[in-house]
């Protein structure tokens, strides 16, 4: 057993699927804790990909302890013999623990969440019917709200809100969730009646983006392609993780608003 839990955890394909084999069929303890210790990572990705997303007191500490959860499940509902590897079933099953555990913390009043629906259905009439984002003063006047009042709902909701551009839609006529993240690159999927609606999403999103002030869209290019962490963001930009996390919800609510409409009809 000792010289089992030392072995190095970057083994081979076939190595692996032994292993999970043996842990489906014997449950052995020395199995779960090898591929606990192996994918322990994915936890920590997917925690670092949802911590700017939440409110400030929730820390990454917090989000790794949802997401350990999300793992242990993962590991044992996992079917080695499908043909489908860990590390994608694995980052779903996680992001979803993560998720739940958040939704159970919410802490906003319904009538607030009311509120901020009915503000946000206002500014999304108001572009579809003139294709422009509606006036801060048109706004307050049309929900019958002051500046500060309209300001105090929407800061209580979104950030609170957990989601980023790595939320999952459902796309009609697909058996499977996509990140939207996910539609702004290449695509393997076949059936042609999803890529006209996966490049619908990607369309628009690149429209929105271009929409973006310079320094939301650099944030939203070197945490989603070039991978790097808010720090290390905040050292590019020069400014403060904290400001790097600021920019980084500002974009997403902006890209998220305006894909509200669309979104309705994907599901």
């Amino acid at each position: 057993m000792e010289k089992f839990m030392n072995k190095e955890l970057n083994i081979s394909e076939e190595e692996e699927l032994k292993i999970w084999r043996k842990y489906k069929n014997l449950r052995g303890e020395t199995e779960k804790v090898f591929l606990l210790r192996k994918y322990f990572p994915l936890v920590k990705y997917v925690a670092g990909k949802i911590v700017p997303t939440v409110p400030s007191n929730i820390d990454f500490n917090d989000l790794i302890g949802f997401g350990n959860f999300g793992l242990l499940d993962a590991i044992d509902k996992f079917d080695p013999n499908k043909g489908v590897k860990f590390k994608t079933y694995g980052i779903t099953r996680i992001r979803g623990q993560i998720y739940d555990e958040l939704r159970s913390l919410d802490w906003i009043p319904r009538s607030v969440r009311q509120k901020y629906k009915f503000i946000e259905e206002v500014r999304m009439n108001y572009k579809e019917e003139k294709g422009e984002a509606i006036s801060k003063a048109d706004l307050c006047e049309r929900v019958g709200m002051d500046s500060s009042q309209v300001n105090r709902i929407s800061n209580m909701v979104t950030d609170s809100n957990i989601g980023s551009l790595d939320e999952f839609w459902t796309v009609k006529n697909d058996e499977d969730d996509i990140a939207l993240i996910d539609t702004l690159k290449s695509s393997e999927n076949s059936n042609p009646l999803v890529q006209i609606e996966q490049n619908e999403v990607k369309q628009i999103i690149a429209e929105e983006i271009k929409k973006l002030p310079e320094k939301e869209k650099k944030v939203l290019i070197l945490y989603y392609y070039e991978e790097l962490t808010l720090k290390e963001i905040g050292e590019v930009l020069s400014v403060t993780e904290s400001r790097v996390s600021q920019i980084h919800s500002k974009a997403i609510r902006f890209i998220r608003s305006s894909l509200d409409s669309l979104k309705k009809n994907l599901v």
